[in-house]
């Protein structure tokens, strides 16, 4: 009875853990995430019952191709030329992958769900307070918070903080949709359009900009159906005219852009950040025709890189700043396979899933998806772990006899 008991309230502890994690994701450093992950993975183990969330596991394919991943990523240890402490280095920062399923489990009532999504939900809005706090110059001097009025995110630098933001206002409408109430429906709203002009007009983020603009449009298609293309088409051309006469910083980034872009010359080194991304790509496919099958090995990237940029006079890299090309050099085309596997089964299990769940983990797709065509997402700290512990919430949802109906065809 005592063992019982026991489980019981680790199993609590577990799910509490959880839920405030929602609330650190978006505002905390990474050693104290990394802090919750471990009381996470000790309550969880500690509340026992292994059968049944074995069981939870195995019927949902969500889960299933998380660990996929993962364990080819740990497979890809065992091949390879890499620098000294790169393979663990590399492997670590996918770690995240495992988490997946422990947070399945530990999601599966309503409830539970409810409250992760307002933990979250609220530190984004803290979040909001003080980059605008940032924009206006109130926060330079502030010992504990120090933020200059020319980077004005919130706890994350401007990338990390765009695409939170950009994720939350689609959110936001999401649950404007949702509401019953007028007061709630005009508060979300409100909420919405803070978040979204908090990424067109206060951080800059070209990769913000751009999720951004494909959640509202996803978001206006799902609710509208055909009304909505029109909508979004029109949509999307006011927000950009917007954004490009109203905001210094849009104008700047877009502007840059397209001169960066211009600028670029395939084999000649450049000094601008659109260049050398380009430069990354053209380094990182080489890596892949070389090891097209299996990849260079977990971990392998900056001595691989190091090798086929040698005597080009090219900037050396450790990470290709896209996703796509960082698991494909690792671990080959069959990586690259498990990869768009796992965002194709989430996109379409989430069909199975009420219609605000469904449409926050296609959003939550959309934005890694978009997101890793020009950042390594998965590899990065809040956005890893973003995209890990919104997946074992969102799906959790799930009904298991529709689970294990996926599962066995």
């Amino acid at each position: 009875m005592r063992i019982k008991q026991f489980n019981s309230q680790a199993d609590t502890c577990a799910r509490a853990f959880a839920i405030v994690l929602g609330f650190t994701i978006p505002i905390s450093p990474p050693p104290l995430n990394n802090v919750l992950l471990g009381l996470i993975l000790v309550a969880w183990i500690a509340s026992g019952n292994f059968r049944d969330k074995l069981a939870t596991i195995r019927a949902n394919r969500v889960a299933l191709a998380a660990l996929m991943l993962f364990g080819l990523l740990a497979l890809g240890l065992a091949y390879g030329t890499r620098n000294p402490g790169d393979g663990m280095r590399y492997f670590g920062k996918y770690l995240d992958l495992l988490f997946v399923p422990v947070f399945l489990t530990l999601f599966q009532s309503q409830p539970a769900r409810e409250a992760g999504l307002k933990a979250f939900g609220g530190a984004v809005i803290l979040s909001l307070i003080v980059s605008h706090l940032a924009s206006q110059g109130l926060l330079f001097e502030n010992p504990l918070l120090p933020r200059a009025q020319e980077i004005p995110g919130g706890f994350k630098y401007s990338i990390t903080h765009g695409l939170l933001v950009g994720f939350s206002a689609f959110g936001f409408a999401l649950l404007a949709r949702e509401a019953t109430h007028r007061a709630w429906r005009t508060g979300f709203i409100g909420l919405a359009l803070i978040a979204a002009h908090n990424v067109l007009f206060i951080v800059f983020s070209r990769t913000a900009y751009l999720v951004l603009a494909v959640l509202m449009i996803y978001f206006l298609i799902a609710s509208f159906r055909w009304r909505g293309r029109a909508v979004a088409a029109a949509l999307g051309i006011v927000l950009f005219c917007a954004g490009y006469i109203g905001s210094d910083m849009f104008y700047q980034r877009v502007n840059d852009a397209v001169t960066e872009i211009s600028a670029w010359q395939p084999g000649k080194p450049s000094d601008t950040s659109i260049g050398s991304r380009m430069e990354f790509y053209v380094g990182s496919v080489q890596i892949i025709r070389e090891h097209p099958v299996f990849g260079a090995g977990t971990g392998s990237f900056p001595a691989a890189y190091a090798a086929a940029v040698a005597g080009k006079h090219m900037e050396v890299t450790r990470n290709p700043h896209n996703e796509y090309l960082m698991i494909a050099s690792q671990i080959g085309m069959l990586g690259l396979a498990c990869l768009l596997y796992l965002f194709i089964v989430e996109w379409r299990l989430a069909a199975k899933l009420a219609p605000l769940y469904r449409d926050l983990a296609r959003g939550l797709v959309l934005m890694v998806g978009v997101g890793c065509l020009f950042n390594s997402l998965l590899m990065d700290h809040t956005e890893g772990l973003l995209f890990a512990w919104a997946s074992g919430l969102l799906f959790a949802g799930l009904s298991p006899p529709a689970n294990a109906g996926e599962a066995a065809r």
